[in-house]
């Protein structure tokens, strides 16, 4: 991959760039150079783009997609590639709609620009879920111009006329014309109405729902691929930045004559401290200006610093975590209220009540956040990578007090993001420095800078109770959260969620359970909080898919059959006519569109129960575990067989993982989303933790924040895709949010021991096998 990889970056071949004319370099950031052709069997290396490759003026006939008489056809891919396939998958569906020629097609990066790309925020599993019908209809709207313009030429009825794989067809006579020969026709037409428009039907797709490599594969395995601190400007310095250490922190006093004798040490710059809540824009701090990226990092580790820490300087993890505790024993507001809880509680045969806490947790992508700027006479110009280029381009014009037309944002690959790369701080820094210092700045973060001044996951405690019969049939289920909010970063007096953050994976759940109340508690941020990968549907599926298990074992009822009866009959459900308290938000889809299917929950769990072995004897220390959690829209369950050693390491021998997703438009890149969230979710449970004192981060990079490694990873991950046409829903998150419960679930059939707070860590040194199963009987 990129020089970053190793945490620094080789400086010499600034020559080359300084030689390097600025647009053909630019052109290269965006078609990348190098051309590769990628299909169901394979991929190939095209060659370099001639210097004449790119003709001066291609037939744009929609924002997506260009059309040049030497039958090239380029699409626009105005979503972000870190990983998830985008920049095939995209590009794959105009391709298969238009009949193009799929090794004809070349892909471009879209700059920032929302009036015409649409949203351009590649969060939330949105990209094919939001614009799958949009990305269709394109491709098909420029498969029929050309249809028509091809009619045109030969004086036909277009009815006569079909294309087929970069060729328009006249049926009837057998005379063809390629796209390239009909961009001179198509420019004089209007474009079709949108009512004669006509998208595929399933069986005529030639690629949408099958495998298709990355197009980004052979540069990634390769060495060409550009990412964040590949770009090089003539003159570009490199800065690093001191930032406060505690959120809402400032410079009270510095010395810089130490940095400033560094060799290759330029300035040393004073970035305004913004007041809080600041939402995306710089924390502050210094900045050093070097020639170089080690140059910039010595003379920071020289800076003596006087810092002011502000409001949160007493945040502490172990206080903090007592206090949310402390919020939810007490009552707080609904988010969902269904019949009486507390009647039903009161008179229940049997009740349980159990208590979970999730920690702070870092993005710690492989990518740490990086910048290039070069301002000048008013314009700003941003390489970066970055998941919401619009939202860089907009907070980069407004922190800098000029017009959003005269901000332009470049999108390189991310090598790793997970919500961190959303948010576009670190951009604001660059082009701050650069209009400061009148260069190109290339503002580097370090691993330390990465984990102690991101935009955390959110710490959450939960108390959930349940009453239940002498059959274990659940008759109340009361669930209280605490956490703090997003929402804290963007205004003040925010003290928790809302009521519509529990449709995240709380209030929605799918269970026929007669008196059903969930509340949020209050909680106040001390930290900045971001989105994270699954964002709260974490957190949430951590504590449901534990205390349905703890339920089964109470309750002596096998786990897989007891989470299928709690599902109950299958039904379908309108939430926001069943109890939500509203706005009951849906992902950003209707509950008409969207609404809670009790059957394709029920499906995924049967198909996983199926697919694992589950009830198949495993030997000693191994134990297998079983959730199921639906959110951004899509359904998945898993059973995850874990393995327990003496000294309590747990590793992951097998997962199956059973999706209900949908239509889902690339199952290649699809698969590879499941396998990285089980071994993501296994970070999340196992390893990883972000905690405070003195309103400071304790840990500072892998060593201390450790990560899934491959000693510990899955051996097989078996991921299933229900075949459906039904409206897409999110891939990149939901599989994230059961993993944590399945692995503790497996933990527990594996010891006996209960995992209630994560992340596992040491809880399990001195741990013995489990020899009963949860009805008594020997193992």
């Amino acid at each position: 991959m990129s020089g970053l990889m190793s945490g620094s970056v080789d400086d010499g071949d600034e020559a080359v760039a300084r030689d390097m004319e600025r647009r053909r370099f630019v052109q290269l950031l965006g078609m990348g150079g190098l051309v590769f052709a990628a299909g169901p069997s394979g991929i190939r290396r095209l060659g370099r783009l001639a210097e004449t490759a790119v003709p001066v003026d291609p037939f744009s006939p929609h924002a997506y997609i260009a059309l040049r008489e030497d039958g090239t056809v380029t699409i626009t891919c105005h979503r972000s590639e870190m990983g998830q396939g985008i920049r095939t998958t995209m590009p794959m569906i105009i391709a298969d709609e238009m009949e193009a020629d799929w090794a004809r097609c070349r892909v471009e990066q879209a700059v920032g620009d929302e009036r015409k790309y649409g949203s351009q925020n590649t969060d939330g599993s949105t990209s094919i879920r939001l614009f799958l019908t949009k990305y269709r209809e394109a491709g098909a709207t420029v498969r029929a111009l050309l249809e028509h313009a091809a009619a045109k030429q030969w004086g036909t009825d277009v009815s006569e006329v079909r294309a087929r794989q970069h060729t328009v067809i006249h049926e009837r006579s057998g005379r063809s014309l390629s796209f390239g020969a009909l961009v001179a026709t198509a420019r004089s037409l209007p474009m079709p109405e949108k009512t004669s428009v006509r998208v595929k039907s399933p069986s005529e797709r030639r690629w949408q729902g099958k495998k298709m490599p990355s197009i980004d594969l052979v540069p990634m395995t390769t060495g060409t691929a550009i990412y964040g601190a590949d770009v090089r400007l003539p003159g570009m310095k490199v800065a690093v930045i001191a930032h406060p250490p505690v959120w809402g922190g400032r410079v009270r006093s510095f010395d810089a004559r130490a940095a400033l004798r560094v060799p290759g040490v330029e300035k040393v710059l004073h970035i305004p401290e913004p007041p809080l809540p600041a939402g995306y824009n710089t924390v502050g701090g210094l900045a050093v200006v070097a020639r170089n990226t080690w140059a910039a990092i010595q003379g920071r580790a020289a800076l003596r610093i006087v810092w002011d820490d502000g409001p949160h300087a007493s945040y502490d993890s172990v206080a903090y975590r007592a206090e949310l505790e402390a919020s939810v024993r007490k009552p707080g507001t609904a988010g969902r209220v269904v019949g009486n809880v507390e009647e039903a509680l009161a008179s229940a045969p049997r009740t349980l009540e159990r208590e979970y806490y999730m920690p702070h947790l870092s993005h710690a992508q492989m990518e740490p956040v990086v910048a290039i700027a070069q301002a000048v006479n008013g314009t700003v110009e941003v390489w970066a990578p970055t998941q919401s280029p619009q939202d860089a381009r907009g907070t980069v014009a407004k922190y800098l007090g000029t017009d959003e037309s005269k901000v332009t944002v470049h999108v390189t690959l991310l090598g790793g993001a997970f919500g961190r790369k959303s948010k576009p701080d670190y951009i604001c820094e660059a082009a701050w420095l650069s209009r400061e210092v009148g260069v190109p700045v290339r503002v580097q973060w370090t691993r330390e800078d990465d984990l102690r001044n991101s935009y955390y996951h959110t710490v959450a405690a939960h108390r959930l109770e349940a009453g239940f019969d002498g059959n274990g049939t659940v008759t109340a289920w009361r669930h209280r959260v605490a956490y703090p909010a997003i929402d804290a970063i963007f205004a003040q007096d925010v003290e928790g969620p809302g009521p519509d953050d529990l449709t995240n994976g709380a209030s929605d759940i799918p269970y026929a359970i007669p008196n059903i109340r969930v509340e949020v508690c209050p909680a106040v941020a001390h930290t900045r909080i971001g989105w994270y990968r699954s964002v709260n549907a974490i957190h949430h599926g951590f504590a449901i898919g534990s205390f349905i298990d703890e339920l089964a074992v109470e309750s002596k009822k096998d786990p897989a059959k007891y989470l299928l009866d709690l599902l109950g009959p299958d039904r379908v459900v309108d939430l926001s006519k069943d109890g939500l308290v509203a706005p009951a938000s849906n992902y950003g889809g209707t509950w008409t569109d969207y609404p809670l299917d009790t059957g394709r929950a029920r499906r995924v769990v049967e198909l996983a129960i199926e697919k694992s072995g589950w009830g198949t004897p495993l030997p000693s220390g191994r134990g297998r575990g079983i959730a199921m959690h639906r959110s951004f829209l899509t359904y998945v369950a898993m059973v995850v067989e874990v393995d327990v050693a003496a000294d309590g390491t747990v590793s992951v021998p097998r997962a199956t993982v059973a999706t209900d997703a949908g239509f889902v438009a690339n199952p290649d890149r699809a698969r590879s989303q499941m396998e990285g969230a089980v071994i993501m979710g296994m970070s999340n449970t196992l390893y990883s933790e972000i905690s405070f004192r003195n309103g400071r981060v304790v840990q500072s990079n892998y060593p201390s924040y450790p990560v899934t490694r491959m000693r510990t990873a899955p051996h097989t991950v078996d991921v299933h895709l229900v075949e459906s046409e039904a409206l897409p829903g999110g891939i990149g998150e939901p599989a994230v949010p059961p993993s944590a419960a399945a692995i503790c679930n497996a933990i527990w059939d594996a010891t006996g021991v209960r995992i209630r707070q994560l992340p596992v860590g040491r809880q399990l040194a001195g741990a013995r096998a489990r020899t009963t199963d949860p009805d008594g009987q020997d193992r």
